[in-house]
């Protein structure tokens, strides 16, 4: 796959050596070259000096080919014009920009394109670990809108129902990993001491669930 990435900075080189250790076909767009120094040297993509929303040096870059588009500079601005020329002017399918600033990256998202927001997301992990120490995020969705979680089953639980645990619309047990084997749960499935449970759940119901683990 082709991709394109501007800002080159350390989020933006991490990407890249990533994508290109990957395989893929990457360009990294920068306007100070110093940047550059970022990229691992088993870095095999294009490097393209110059303002990420030029329109010749997003051509440069190979925007007119690419399957996906990230623009993660340190600026919303830059990377808000930059997301909108990929998705509206050169019509990517796949574009994701960062976005500090929550409140714009909501609207931008519903534009249409993907947007993650460090201080949202940083906000609602720091919150997390504070509020629900007995549950381990294993990861965020969206702007942190979902979180996968990992429980693990105490004596509490022992004896009671998945179902015992979904919230309908808002949380669902999605695997259980038992004596080293996982497997997916009916509703029915009993729970037992040492079974650990992960569980997708949105954000905002994260409290009532470590209620309903005596958690809280």
């Amino acid at each position: 796959m082709r991709f394109v990435i501007v800002g080159c900075g350390r989020v933006g080189a991490q990407l890249a050596n990533r994508l290109s250790l990957q395989g893929h076909d990457v360009a990294v767009v920068d306007r100070d070259p110093a940047a550059f120094a970022g990229l691992s040297p088993t870095y095999r993509g294009k490097k393209i000096e110059g303002v990420g929303f030029d329109r010749d040096v997003l051509i440069a870059a190979g925007i007119e080919r690419a399957d996906g588009f990230a623009s993660v500079t340190s600026g919303d601005n830059t990377n808000i014009v930059s997301a909108r020329i990929a998705r509206h002017v050169f019509r990517v399918p796949k574009v994701v920009t960062r976005i500090y600033d929550p409140r714009r990256a909501e609207i931008y998202k519903r534009l249409g394109i993907q947007t993650i927001s460090p201080t949202e997301w940083g906000a609602t992990r720091i919150a997390e670990l504070l509020c629900h120490s007995g549950m381990a995020v294993l990861m965020t969705m969206g702007s942190g809108e979902v979180n996968l979680v990992e429980v693990e089953v105490t004596s509490y639980l022992a004896g009671h129902k998945v179902n015992d645990l979904v919230m309908p619309g808002e949380s669902n047990v999605v695997s259980l990993v038992r004596g080293g084997r996982a497997t997916v749960p009916t509703l029915g499935t009993t729970l037992q001491m040492g079974d650990v449970l992960q569980v997708s759940i949105q954000a905002t119901a994260m409290g009532r669930l470590a209620e309903m683990l005596r958690l809280a």
